[in-house]
């Protein structure tokens, strides 16, 4: 694997406090809070194969990826008021750096259950910080939270994003991968969708979530009949756009609309890494529109990133850093959640899933080491230190969840009553 080093660590005096106000302030914490953070951290930190590094040159762990601790004081005040959120805050803040994100993140992924004592564990509902209110998925609130990640730029995902311009993971014919296999990987991905689906001349076709537009004109090839809705009003522009330079405005229409107000009946439904930004009090409203829109025999194919359902259910209602700074409102479903949901709330049955997580890791891998060449282009569009190391390590928190299995992807395909797939 090809190791980037993290973005140049910004001075805390440079941290803008309009812009980033989290960041720039180190929180107030008691002397005995600090002293218990740093003692519980020492003690789990320093079972684990990784180093941690003081100023000093002391150092913790059993050896392995390093972190640096350039501020231990202020890291510490973090962690002991705001958890992983001011993990995250502090490394933003540049307050503690690694050459290695991936392989360091991918050692907190995998001893996850040794980070805290079991009493500390146990009583997760009374420290962990809690989702607010005003995160609540209704349709203004899902607008609100798609515009806040996905209508960031479409100049700065084109920079690390392939040709297609695909935002989700790809299919490789073999791992590892190099660039050049990317763009091949995501229209691999998209036609398996189609496939699953059975997408074919004449198909009256339901994409949930557009992205910048590469399924709907996969599909509209195939000489289906494509309704693709979309919340972000930067990626409906290009999508559209893409649409009539192909020549295919008469088979794919895209809307700026939600799941909820689709009125119509489809053949197929395709929607590729769309439900993680439902939240469970709406997965049984996103199964039964599936249900709904879909003909007898109708093919819903979903792509999803998942997890354990033992883990869901312990962070379900957990606010975390990537909900804070990435993906408000968010929640990554289990399979065996949406399974239960469609079982007894839908005519949907599970046909057939695939478990993909390997090719997510690649796909982040790539999209991190297009994204560390394009530091300048990143900067000239008006995204300062802050933002560059906070999308630093979301890409390679996201890579070392699917490196280590404690995150998958799968495409999964149900039937409308309970049909046999083929």
């Amino acid at each position: 694997m090809t190791l980037h080093a993290s973005p140049a660590v910004p001075s805390t005096h440079s941290v803008d406090p309009l812009r980033w106000p989290d960041v720039a302030a180190v929180p107030r914490s008691s002397w005995m809070r600090t002293a218990v953070t740093e003692r519980l951290l020492r003690r789990a930190l320093g079972e684990l194969p990784l180093r941690v590094r003081l100023p000093s040159g002391e150092q913790w762990g059993r050896g392995g990826p390093l972190m640096e601790l350039h501020d231990p004081a202020a890291f510490h005040r973090r962690v002991g008021r705001f958890g992983l959120i001011g993990f995250g805050e502090s490394y933003m803040a540049g307050e503690w750096d690694t050459p290695d994100p991936v392989g360091l993140l991918s050692v907190f992924a995998e001893h996850a259950d040794r980070l805290l004592p079991p009493a500390l564990q146990r009583l997760r509902h009374l420290w962990a910080p809690r989702k607010p209110a005003a995160e609540r998925n209704t349709v203004a609130g899902s607008r609100a939270h798609i515009s806040h990640h996905y209508d960031l730029s479409n100049e700065l995902f084109a920079l690390f994003l392939d040709e297609t311009l695909s935002y989700s993971a790809g299919l490789f014919r073999s791992l590892p991968a190099d660039q050049e296999a990317l763009a091949p990987a995501q229209r691999r991905k998209v036609d398996h969708m189609l496939d699953l689906a059975d997408v074919g001349p004449g198909t009256r076709l339901l994409e949930i979530g557009t992205g910048w537009g590469e399924l709907a004109l996969r599909a509209a090839r195939r000489g289906a009949e494509v309704v693709s809705v979309t919340l972000s009003r930067e990626q409906l522009d290009v999508a559209r756009r893409r649409v009539e330079e192909a020549g295919l405005s008469d088979l794919v229409s895209v809307q700026l609309r939600d799941y909820r107000q689709v009125r119509g009946s489809f053949d197929a439904v395709v929607s590729v890494e769309m439900i993680e930004a439902v939240g469970a009090e709406h997965w049984p409203v996103y199964l039964g529109a599936l249900d709904r829109l879909l003909v007898p025999g109708g093919r819903a194919a979903l792509q999803a990133i998942t997890m354990a359902h033992q883990r869901m259910l312990a962070t379900r209602n957990t606010w975390t850093w990537i909900h804070k700074y990435i993906f408000p409102g968010g929640l990554i479903p289990s399979r065996e959640a949406l399974t239960r949901i469609a079982h007894e709330e839908t005519a949907l049955c599970l046909a057939r899933y695939d478990r993909r997580g390997p090719h997510y890791a690649e796909t982040l891998r790539l999209w991190r080491e297009r994204f560390a060449e394009h530091t300048a282009e990143v900067s000239a569009l008006g995204f300062d230190a802050v933002f560059r190391r906070m999308w630093d390590l979301y890409l390679a928190y996201s890579e070392a969840g699917f490196r280590t299995g404690y995150l998958d992807v799968q495409q999964l395909l149900f039937i409308k009553d309970g049909a046999t797939a083929p």
